[in-house]
């Protein structure tokens, strides 16, 4: 971590601070510090930053929950502007983006995929259209659903034990949509799934310290 008295703040006693994943380093936000908010993060391990337009200190998830455990900050070479690492246990953005600058393109197009189809399963067992395979699954029970998951899991091993990349990534594809239903059917979210990974990376991070 940094002293305080190295960070040159500008003329409004700010400094730029932003704020990446310490995971993925996914620009998160970009906000600014002020002497007192900066010495608040080092001292409580969480982002406390400066607000221009209220003019007064912040704690990022303070009413939301979604905050920001800093792993390290880092200034640059003249010292007038931070990398701030963290494990952010929700969105960045107040619009519930993982990052302010997510425009679509930044957002993993494997998560954004995976969100699409959470939601069109959802919507399969809210409907249960005739024809449908995932109606099938819901209509058949719980215990239909785990056998495939079961299935598509040996198919998985398999698949992987015999070297084979095209195979391994279809049965890989076909595991993920059978977990998706089983979350469906037992009411389990992603989001509830994230929060375990996040917790888990918390407890990995604060195992090496």
């Amino acid at each position: 971590m940094i002293n305080v008295d190295e960070i040159h703040f500008d003329a409004r006693g700010l400094v730029p601070a932003i704020v990446q994943d310490a995971a993925t380093r996914e620009v998160l936000t970009l906000a600014y510090m002020n002497r007192e908010s900066l010495a608040r993060t080092l001292k409580t391990n969480q982002t406390w930053f400066w607000s221009r337009s209220r003019n007064e200190l912040w704690h990022k998830g303070e009413t939301s929950g979604n905050t920001q455990e800093v792993v390290n900050i880092a200034p640059d070479c003249d010292g007038d502007s931070l990398i701030v690492l963290v494990n952010p246990a929700g969105p960045a953005c107040h619009t519930g983006a993982v990052s302010c600058f997510d425009t679509g393109t930044q957002q993993s197009a494997l998560g954004a995929l995976l969100d699409e189809l959470y939601e069109l399963i959802q919507s399969r067992e809210r409907e249960r259209p005739s024809g449908s395979y995932t109606t099938y699954l819901f209509e058949a029970g719980l215990d239909k659903i785990l056998k495939k998951v079961g299935e598509e899991s040996a198919e998985t091993i398999i698949a992987a034990k015999n070297d084979d990349d095209t195979r391994l990534t279809a049965e890989s594809a076909d595991l993920v949509y059978h977990l998706l239903v089983l979350l469906v059917a037992r009411g389990v979210s992603l989001n509830s799934v994230a929060q375990e990974l996040v917790r888990r990376r918390k407890g990995q991070s604060e195992s090496r310290t």
